[in-house]
């Protein structure tokens, strides 16, 4: 390039440059148009592959990072009493989940807020951030209150779910019947788990699209509506149950006793009216909660049930014809020794009927009138009262109890099983044995759930033989028997003291006892059987007439007043005598 005269750059003729006017060889262009056709080729190969032949398969992929499908959880069946009182219903709840990593870019005011809508404390928030994982809850089921104003924090990483979270508005009176669920509404304990399948229900679905943070921009289709589950009745009055709960807290309370049950059953329909425990616990507020706080022990604990078992030996030596009511039977010197082991009472009670040996609870009384019937048939009466066998009703974990083969009874253990101890059952059973007496022979089936119709029974005794051990029962809880303080007001009762040391290994303890009292009321028309039991009462008194009596005198008469039944005895408002020294009873 050469300047002009005028300081100019004189222009290049390109055309003329010998570099630009030198052929490209033929083979180089070939190669080129080669490469791109096959680029073009390969382009649409790839094309066809991805749109036509494999179309499916990457429709499906790309729906996958922007297309979720989400359940749609359904709506749990509500716990009712027989009256339609809640015991467990669903409100609105949210879940709460987080993604760390994205959420470090959150302020600490921001984190602040996140903690305490989410109900956690900022260490605790801050530990759940430290996880390496892309997804963790801060909070199941939270309180869905809070949801507008976890969305106007509008963090990135938040993740807010729709769902359900029980409620148990009866609190700690009901929780060993009612039991709880899990995050996912799974039934875990008492009548959740027992009817999981009914108050479940079915989940829905819905199809969704979720944006890059997560949150959802838009519905697809048509959603599957989530099918809610059926409510349930049950059996339980749940005013009579809050009542007996705070009646057998009280006495655990004032006797400083390890525990509590007392059970109510309807004698005409079978119905379980009360199942009540204590300690117990709250089931909206269930952290560290004791197996010992879950156990409904009226239906999972079994025990040696003492004198209780007293009026049934009585009942077969009548139906057997081996003993006749006005038969008289001597007592003293207040021991009887059987194979070289001595049985006693707690004192001298002389000659004595057989109404009075359930009157007193005479071991010794008990033991002759036993000894003169067969293993076998005190056997099947224990079996066909339900000892050791399966309770027939809808709760998990109900004991069997234990009665072992009559053929492997020694002398002494048919002895002692005849007042009660070789042998062993539930609360719930033994309140069911007495059903036999309040309902004139007939065993009832018992039920948790409402029933509509009268329970059909099972014959185990004659109506005579059951209405004759009612009328001792009335004896034992009157004035000279061991239970007067289970007198109530307006109405006559009858029932059945019981005391047993507790076994400890192969031996029985020396100062650790269980008490009872068993009962029906009114005796002129039974109407409901209660049974109470306090355990390890520690204040020096153990007797079941002086702890577990009182609970049953209150329960019975605000149980029947509720119930609307008459009273069957005369009283004077305002006059109420006292119940007399208890006989002490022998055990």
């Amino acid at each position: 390039m050469k300047a002009n005269h005028s300081g100019g750059v004189r222009s290049v003729n390109y055309a003329t440059s010998p570099l630009l006017a030198s052929k490209t060889p033929p083979g180089r262009s070939r190669f080129v148009v080669v490469l791109v056709a096959l680029a073009f080729l390969a382009l649409a190969g790839r094309a066809v592959w991805v749109q036509v032949i494999n179309a499916d398969f990457y429709q499906l992929q790309g729906e996958k990072r922007y297309a979720h499908t989400e359940d749609v959880p359904a709506g749990r069946g509500r716990v009712l009493d027989r009256n339609g009182q809640l015991l467990a219903t669903s409100v609105p709840a949210i879940d709460i989940a987080v993604n760390p990593q994205e959420l470090q870019q959150a302020t600490a005011a921001q984190r602040v807020a996140l903690a305490r809508l989410s109900g956690l404390m900022p260490r605790a928030l801050d530990a759940k951030l430290k996880s390496p994982a892309k997804f963790v809850y801060l909070q199941r089921a939270h309180d869905a209150a809070g949801k507008a104003e976890l969305q106007a924090l509008n963090l990135k990483g938040v993740t807010l779910t729709d769902t359900w979270r029980r409620r148990y508005p009866e609190g700690e009176a009901a929780a060993q019947i009612v039991g709880f669920t899990d995050a996912e509404q799974n039934g875990l304990e008492g009548v959740e788990r027992a009817f999981q399948t009914q108050l479940r229900g079915r989940d829905g679905q819905r199809a969704v699209v979720r944006d890059r943070l997560g949150r959802v921009v838009e519905d697809i289709g048509e959603p599957e509506q989530p099918v809610p589950g059926a409510d349930l009745y049950l059996s339980i009055d749940a005013k009579l149950q809050s009542m007996a709960y705070q009646r057998l807290r009280d006495a655990v309370q004032a006797h400083n006793a390890k525990s509590g049950s007392a059970v109510v059953l309807d004698a005409v329909t079978g119905e379980v009216l009360v199942l009540a425990n204590y300690p117990s616990y709250d089931p909206d507020q269930r952290r560290n909660l004791s197996p010992a706080q879950l156990r409904n022990r009226a239906l999972t604990d079994i025990f040696e049930p003492g004198s209780t078992i007293k009026p049934f030996t009585a009942a077969l030596a009548l139906e057997n014809g081996t003993a006749r009511a006005g038969q008289r039977y001597e007592t003293d010197p207040g021991y009887i020794t059987i194979t070289g082991s001595t049985i006693r009472d707690t004192k001298p009670h002389g000659v004595l009927t057989v109404a009075e040996i359930i009157q007193k609870s005479s071991n010794v009384g008990t033991v002759k009138l036993a000894m003169q019937l067969k293993p076998r048939e005190m056997w099947e009466l224990f079996s066909h009262l339900g000892i050791g066998r399966k309770p027939d009703i809808e709760f998990p974990g109900a004991a069997t109890g234990r009665l072992r083969p009559y053929k492997t009874w020694r002398p002494i253990e048919q002895a002692t099983m005849s007042y009660g101890y070789g042998l062993s059952a539930s609360l719930l059973q033994l309140a069911r044995s007495y059903t036999v007496f309040a309902r004139d022979g007939e065993l009832v089936p018992v039920s948790i759930v409402r029933r509509e119709q009268p329970a059909v029974g099972e014959r185990v005794l004659s109506p005579e033989t059951a209405v004759a051990v009612r009328n001792m029962l009335q004896l034992a809880a009157g004035p000279g028997g061991t239970a007067p303080k289970a007198q109530t007001i307006g109405y006559s009762v009858g029932g059945k003291t019981g005391t047993a040391r507790k076994q400890e290994g192969k031996t029985y303890s020396t100062d650790k006892y269980r008490a009872w009292f068993v009962g029906i009321a009114p005796v002129s028309s039974p109407r409901i059987v209660v049974a109470v039991m306090v355990d390890e009462p520690r204040k020096g008194v153990y007797y079941g007439g002086e702890i577990a009596a009182p609970v049953f005198s209150q329960v019975v008469q605000q149980s029947l007043r509720s119930m609307g039944v008459a009273p069957d005895i005369e009283f004077k408002p305002g006059i109420v005598a006292a119940p007399g020294p208890a006989e002490v009873e022998s055990f």
